[in-house]
């Protein structure tokens, strides 16, 4: 069934200087309007590579990409993307970080007073009305990390790509921000893909995990329905039995190494 996003049979090779380099094989994979998916799988296994080609900055090398059948060949502010590092302007307050974005996509839709409200309405989404004029020298990297999701939301996409956007953040900075990407996506409804390596983090916050097989010609190995039913706490789900199952299942998956038995 075509989903509202939809990766059809895609392959990407890649030019190296030892020859091609096949990175993926026959990816194809169909996602629901406000669904949450996570991608895992071990290093170098082509999650990012999946990821680009959905957010445009990469085109497969066969296969397509639809979002609401439109065929995605290139960036476009209907598909945000939230990077591991927040990359925000250092010169620039977050409230400035923010309004870049939105005057980029609504300079001709809105009204100086409605991107205003737009933007401290998104900033207040993740908590930070508080920081409005801080710069990014000021504030921590959990902060960083939120104005950067603030500036997602604020182009108002369709869909939300995030690469491992807390890896580089404290244990417990990363549960404060996994809880509020989780109320987010409550009141928002918004079609989220997710790159982790947290197996935790992956099955707290999706609908499904796409587990990848290991490259070269990485492709999708299995994939995991999340029936846990939301809102979710982290405390309930860790004695959870089912919760500590599908754990299970995703550690089984990555401890057995998949690789593709299509892979020379």
């Amino acid at each position: 069934m075509r989903g509202y996003l939809t990766i059809e049979q895609v392959h990407m090779d890649f030019d190296t200087p030892k020859g091609v380099f096949k990175a993926l094989d026959n990816v194809t994979l169909s996602i629901q309007k406000g669904e949450f998916v996570s991608l895992i799988g071990h290093s170098g296994c082509g999650k990012s590579t999946v990821l680009n080609i959905v957010a445009g900055l990469l085109v497969a090398s066969q296969g397509t990409v639809l979002l609401e059948d439109n065929e995605v060949t290139a960036p476009g502010p209907e598909r945000a993307v939230v990077f591991q590092n927040h990359s925000l302007l250092p010169w620039l307050s977050s409230y400035q970080n923010v309004e870049l974005a939105v005057k980029q996509v609504f300079k001709n839709t809105m009204s100086k007073a409605e991107m205003d409200d737009w933007i401290r309405h998104n900033l207040s989404l993740v908590h930070m009305d508080h920081a409005l004029n801080k710069r990014p020298g000021e504030i921590s990297g959990g902060m960083k990390q939120r104005v950067g999701i603030a500036r997602a939301l604020a182009m108002r996409p369709k869909v939300l790509l995030m690469d491992e956007p807390f890896g580089a953040l404290d244990a417990l900075t990363r549960a404060h921000l996994q809880d509020s990407v989780m109320e987010i996506q409550a009141e928002l409804n918004n079609t989220v893909i997710m790159i982790t390596h947290d197996v935790d983090e992956a099955v707290l916050l999706s609908d499904r995990i796409v587990m990848m097989t290991n490259g070269p010609a990485a492709t999708i190995g299995e994939i995991l329905e999340i029936d846990l039913p939301r809102p979710r706490h982290r405390l309930q789900l860790a004695d959870d039995a089912h919760y500590n199952h599908l754990r299970a299942e995703v550690l089984r998956f990555l401890h057995e190494r998949h690789s593709n038995p299509n892979a020379a």
